[in-house]
């Protein structure tokens, strides 16, 4: 019996991947134990028992660029993360060791650099995060979703997988009347998408309340995902329009739905959006969140807009621009339909099942 060791998380670009690989190391390895080691106090800690592994969480946090004093904590939780971390690569005794990024990936898999446990890396970004270009040297192997990862990672060990993506996205065909139906839509008109979100929605959601008019004017159907932080505020402003084509929520809970109606789709630059977006062909409009270490969400959509594969409008540009964009875009079918192409060129289909061949080839 195979035992695998899953790391990394924070965010949810982390953990959907790492719950993918389990998934599909599950599937070919039945009899397989997975152990998740995530950061106490993030997503991970919910998500990963929701998704039915076990995790365990490490006390640690990610280091203060402003406020350097509060970093005597963070190595204390480092030391103490570190030692946990290798009581746990000794007990659970692990074949393989897997880290997706993340503060808690550092440690589990540096624990399992000291005890002999071969290690894989799963990189989502165009840019590397910290974490994983320091664990790069001991890696057997770094499974990366873009071209060009040289830069990072040693070139012998790169293997270009993309990124496990929500499997049941692929079962609805686009266009489907079933799709239609569940918004209270129809065919006849344009579908655009926006997804806010996390925190990170912002700009996002403030573009599309200062250009509500704009939108019920060019009578196409409109699915705002808001996050749950800014539905209050979305659901005030937009009943001031009253706009029958615009549906307002805090979360789409048929994702499969909502992208197979869309048109077009306004997105931030996440890898996990990205490659949902890649694999279903759909023209994007990319607004790179500026809050994000090493601005990699600018590096992911950059490496779309490159091949004439997506739109990017910039944070600090989008209340002005986004919506004007979108409405022009949307209209433009040769556009769109260029778009969608060259999207579909940049994918990589069965993402988990690939990587997971890798981990258990390691493993044997």
């Amino acid at each position: 019996m195979k035992r695998y060791l899953i790391s990394g998380g924070g965010t949810g670009g982390h953990i959907f991947p790492a719950v993918s690989i389990a998934n599909a190391l599950k599937a070919k390895q039945p009899d397989c134990e997975i152990l998740f080691v995530g950061a106490l106090g993030r997503m991970e800690m919910e998500r990963v028992p929701a998704a039915g592994y076990k995790i365990i969480g490490l006390p640690i946090a990610g280091f203060d660029r402003k406020n350097l004093l509060k970093n005597i904590a963070v190595l204390v939780k480092l030391g103490k993360s570190l030692l946990m971390a290798r009581k746990i690569v000794k007990d659970f005794r692990p074949d393989v060791a897997i880290g997706v990024g993340g503060y808690a990936s550092g440690a589990a898999l540096r624990a399992s650099n000291w005890l002999g446990v071969p290690t894989v890396l799963q990189e989502q970004n165009s840019y590397a995060g910290v974490t994983n270009k320091l664990l790069a040297k001991k890696a057997s192997i770094i499974c990366v979703a873009y071209h060009g990862m040289e830069r990072f990672f040693p070139a012998d060990k790169i293997l270009l997988t993309g990124n496990p993506v929500r499997q049941n996205l692929m079962d609805i065909p686009a266009k489907a009347q079933v799709a239609y139906d569940y918004f209270h839509f129809t065919p006849e008109r344009k579908t655009l998408l926006i997804v806010g979100g996390s925190l990170g929605a912002r700009t996002i959601n403030n573009s599309v309340i200062g250009s509500l008019q704009a939108l019920a004017d060019a009578g196409i159907q409109i699915i705002w995902q808001t996050g749950k932080y800014y539905f209050e505020q979305a659901k005030e402003a937009s009943k001031a329009i009253n706009n029958p084509n615009l549906l307002v929520t805090d979360f789409v809970s048929r994702m499969d739905y909502a992208y197979s109606i869309a048109d077009l789709v306004i997105s931030r630059a996440g890898a996990s959006s990205i490659s949902e977006l890649c694999l279903l062909g759909k023209p994007a409009i990319l607004v790179p969140s500026p809050n994000v270490a090493e601005d990699h969400q600018t590096h992911n959509a950059m490496a779309l807009v490159n091949e004439s594969a997506a739109v990017l409008v910039k944070d600090a540009e989008a209340p002005q621009k986004l919506i004007p964009e979108a409405l022009k875009l949307i209209e433009d079918d040769e556009k769109l339909v260029a778009l969608s192409q060259n999207i579909l060129k940049l994918a990589e289909k069965d993402s988990a099942e690939r990587i997971a061949n890798e981990i258990i080839k390691i493993a044997q």
